[in-house]
This record gives C-alpha cells, structure tokens and sequence, in this order.
C-alpha cells in the first residue's frame, strides 16, 4: 500500500465515530503494520492507545516513532506527537519529561501555539502555577486587540522578572 492509501485508511479510522476506542486500537494496529515506515505506524497507534486511555502504550509507541525518526519521514505528524507524548507523560506524572519535551519542541504551523498551552498545563501539574499562568498570558497576549502592555507586565509580575 503507498502512502497516501495508508494516509486515508488512518483518516477514515480517525473520523469513524461508530468504533469503540478497543476497536480503534486493535483496527490502528493492523494499519501500523502495513505503514509505509514504522516511524508513522508507531505514531498513529500510539494516538490511538493515546486517545483510548492507555498512556502507557502510548508512551512505548511514542518512542518507537521518535527511534525510528518520524521527525524526517513526516515533520508535521512530529510536531503533533512533541505534544501528544507530552501530554501522555504529563498523565503519567512525568512532568519534568514533559516539560523538557515541550520546551524543546520545534516550531511548526500544523500545531501553532499548541506547544505553549500544553507546557502551561504541565507547568500547573509541576505545581508551577504562576510559571504556567505567565506562559499562558505571554501566549495570548499577541492576540489581544487591546491591553497587551498590562498584560505583559501582570504576566511578567508573576515570576518577579
């Protein structure tokens, strides 16, 4: 199968809203195993343990993707799994793992600003409530039509900088 087949066949699986989050799992395991690179298996069969709740397979999966560099095969599926890993090991309670991950994850356009919100919620679960409201600021704050110098400087208040 090439892989824009694969890539439909993972799509279709995804916005099927008639199967059970078992079924997608053993489904998304019959797709990674004809992935046109174990890199993109790994990824999408680690969402679905993911998004299942089965963090813990989803971290192993995960990882596999990283080890077989999905981070040259598919940036943009990278980019998302930066914050899907993140997430994962935030729920595990490997927050530092999270954090560090989140901090270091490449700019892309496919997840925007994702990373930010992401490292705000993992800030809060490090008990780093006021780090992960200025980071939560400073993110929106470009968007703001008004105000943005006071909520620059409230936000910069919080960490005494």
């Amino acid at each position: 199968m090439d892989l824009a087949e694969w890539k439909e066949r993972v799509d279709a699986l995804w916005a099927d809203t008639q199967v059970d989050d078992e079924g997608r799992i053993r489904r998304m395991r019959a797709l990674a195993a004809t992935a046109p690179h174990p890199a993109l298996g790994a990824f999408e069969l680690g969402g679905a343990h993911d998004s299942g709740g089965q963090e813990a397979e989803a971290d192993v999966e995960y990882s596999r993707a990283t080890a077989a560099g999905l981070d040259t095969v598919d940036p943009t599926r990278a980019a998302q799994m930066v914050i899907q890993h993140a997430s994962t090991l935030r729920n595990l309670g490997r927050t530092d793992e999270a954090i560090a991950m989140l901090r270091a994850a490449p700019a892309h356009p496919a997840v925007g600003d994702a990373p930010a919100v992401f490292l705000a919620l993992a800030l809060h679960s490090a008990g780093r409530c006021d780090e992960a409201l200025r980071l939560a600021l400073e993110t929106i704050e470009p968007t703001l039509p008004r105000y943005n110098r006071s909520v620059r400087a409230y936000a910069a208040a919080l960490t005494g900088d």
